[in-house]
């Protein structure tokens, strides 16, 4: 029997449950075990527990319906932008083919970002970028979190673009970056992301060169999914990011 503390148990259950469906151990189209049995396998109460299913039916993981019991959904149907579901998914044995897609739709989003930045950005915003990488700098000396700078310069360009639709989707930019950056340095041999190619990007935007920021987003990302490709034919394991338990 799994044990919560009396603090966000709801939440503590769903994502029990909702990682156990992500990770493949729930196969779509199975049923979670009755509620008397999930009552005695995660020791909460009925009512934690139903805010718990209430909050996995909103995520699209899975259909309760009464007196047929609780589906798991296809994956087709899951809110892939929903956080949690991006990190559950990286729970998977093997996240390098979750890895490319998200490098798919990077490729389909950033650069348009990054152009869409150099023509409208507002000066706060272009302040935001020249800390985010004032912070990949400090990295490269040792004095910041490297994974964490690189992602706030993405993060920030997605910002700086204006479009609201664009920053929404930065969560799933972030779990993507977040892994996908330890597999490409891993893989190319270095502990950060290159500073040069990073300043091409910053550079272009604070020129107002769309084009040109655009053409320098697209060959970062493009190597990244060259790097995830050759990653992704290596032996097993051989990466190190093969498995979650790595």
């Amino acid at each position: 029997m799994q044990r919560f503390t009396r603090n966000n148990l709801s939440d503590q259950v769903a994502d029990a449950l909702g990682r156990s469906i992500a990770s493949g151990d729930r196969a779509p189209g199975s049923f979670l075990p009755t509620e008397t049995e999930l009552l005695a396998e995660f020791g909460a109460s009925r009512t934690v527990l139903r805010e718990a299913i209430k909050m996995l039916s909103a995520k699209g993981l899975i259909d309760a319906r009464p007196r047929r019991g609780t589906m798991v959904k296809p994956e087709s149907e899951w809110n892939l932008a929903d956080p949690d579901i991006l990190n559950w998914l990286l729970d998977r044995r093997n996240v390098l083919p979750l890895m490319m897609e998200f490098a798919d739709l990077r490729l389909a989003l950033e650069p348009g970002a990054a152009a869409l930045a150099a023509r409208v950005a507002s000066e706060r915003s272009r302040q935001d970028m020249r800390d985010a990488y004032s912070r990949m700098e400090a990295a490269a000396r040792g004095e910041e979190d490297a994974l964490a700078a690189d992602i706030a310069f993405h993060v920030s360009i997605l910002k700086a673009s204006g479009n609201r639709f664009f920053y929404s989707l930065r969560f799933m930019v972030q779990v993507a970056l977040q892994f996908s950056i330890r597999i490409t340095n891993h893989t190319k041999g270095v502990d950060r992301a290159s500073l040069e190619d990073h300043r091409r990007i910053l550079d272009a935007i604070l020129e107002r060169d769309a084009p040109r920021a655009e053409s320098a987003m697209r060959a970062l990302i493009a190597e990244t999914i060259q790097l995830l490709a050759g990653a992704s034919q290596a032996p097993f394991g051989s990466t190190g990011f093969n498995s979650s338990a790595d």
